[in-house]
């Protein structure tokens, strides 16, 4: 295949398949490539600290699409890391001195793990999880369901690992500055829900105070948090994500808050330049204004609309940001517009529960536990901008 093409997209994630799926779906007939480096067809990453991990689905069960896709959609992939982009030029780099020329290209390079900026983070013992190569190293360093697991971070990343670890017999502490896991995503009552369910599944909760410290003693570590000493075979760092945007950065694009800031339809302030995913902040026509999300489904949404866009169709992005999470045998759904709220209301129901969340005047969130319909019906009204309390 040519080097030379129509559209080039830089990453190989479901922001990146998107974009390809998307302008071939709406006419796009010019030479199409995907750059990855993980020389492997773009999979599903939500099973990966859920199924995946509890050994509930195989590997085989995670590509987004079959290899006979590729040839089927005429979309090429190139295994290699970008590693320049010039946009005067119009050209991406990529490891090993090969060149790649494009007329549009979507950057969907994502985001990768961060570690703590502490002694002892980087021990080849502290593992950390984003994509199916590191799941692969971390199953390996468990051997076996005896061995002790400490998880730093309490984000939905952090609850998930830690519920599925218990699963799988290993036992499990939770570590985290924040005194109730999501405590400044959802509000003290939603977390303290997801605190009960996680000491439900056996999981010690070290909540409160920040890790200064990992320290190895043989083939154990200690994480020191505070007055807090928790010793594990194993480290697992759930800390949270940066964009990788240095591709970007060094071809002298502005990025806002460390994010590619584009349009509504993905373009960037440079021409034939498009992002989409985590790397991306995207104005959402809805919302009215900029938004940085690093959900699933809208990495899938945006990549379809870059890639739309880029074989000439009219695409927005409009939609309410949205996700789920499943901690052990609960599935939490969420969805928000994600720059803060004001007031929360919580409803129980049985097993389940609602949360809504307000912002001025105006309904800006909903979270729901064994509730679908609340959960569709409050990303409408979050949508139309209904009244708070609604």
């Amino acid at each position: 295949m040519s080097d030379v093409y129509e559209l080039l997209v830089v990453g190989g994630g479901p922001a990146g398949l998107s974009a390809a799926r998307g302008y071939r779906e709406a006419g796009g007939t010019g030479a199409v490539a995907i750059v990855t480096d993980e020389y492997r067809m773009p999979y599903s990453r939500p099973p990966l600290t859920k199924e995946l991990l509890r050994g509930e689905v195989g590997e085989d069960e995670l590509p987004l699409e079959e290899e006979h896709w590729l040839g089927r959609m005429d979309v090429g992939l190139i295994g290699g890391r970008a590693v320049a982009l010039d946009p005067a030029s119009r050209t991406v780099s990529v490891s090993g001195g090969r060149e790649l020329r494009y007329h549009e290209c979507v950057l969907a390079t994502g985001a990768e793990p961060t570690r703590l900026p502490v002694r002892g983070a980087d021990d080849p013992g502290v593992s950390v999880v984003r994509t199916l190569d590191h799941i692969r190293e971390l199953l390996v360093r468990l051997d076996g369901a005896g061995t002790s697991v400490a998880v730093i971070g309490s984000g939905f990343i952090g609850c998930e690992i830690a519920s599925s670890l218990r699963m799988r017999g290993h036992p499990v502490a939770l570590v985290s500055d924040e005194p109730a896991p999501n405590l400044a995503r959802l509000g003290a009552d939603a977390a303290g829900i997801i605190a009960g369910w996680l000491s439900e599944d056996g999981v010690e909760l070290q909540l409160g105070s920040e890790v200064d410290a990992i320290e190895r003693d043989g083939d154990e570590l200690t994480v020191l948090a505070g007055e807090g000493r928790t010793r594990a075979g194993v480290v697992v760092m759930a800390a949270g994500v940066a964009r990788r945007s240095e591709l970007a950065r060094f071809a002298g694009i502005a990025l806002e808050s460390g994010a590619i800031p584009v349009t509504a339809s993905m373009r960037s302030a440079h021409e034939g330049v498009l992002a989409a995913g985590d790397v991306c902040m995207a104005f959402n026509s809805t919302a009215g204004r900029a938004l940085r999300v690093e959900h699933w489904g809208d990495a899938l949404k945006q990549g379809e609309i870059a890639g739309r866009t880029a074989a000439g169709a009219d695409a927005e992005w409009t939609g309410v940001p949205g996700f789920w999470s499943t901690i052990g045998s609960r599935t939490l759904k969420y969805a928000a517009w994600g720059d803060g709220f004001e007031e929360t209301r919580i409803e129980r129901h049985g097993d389940g529960f609602t949360g809504r969340y307000g912002r001025g005047g105006r309904l800006v969130g909903v979270l729901a536990h064994d509730a679908d319909d609340d959960y569709e019906r409050g990303s409408e009204l979050i949508a139309e901008g209904a009244r708070w309390p609604d």
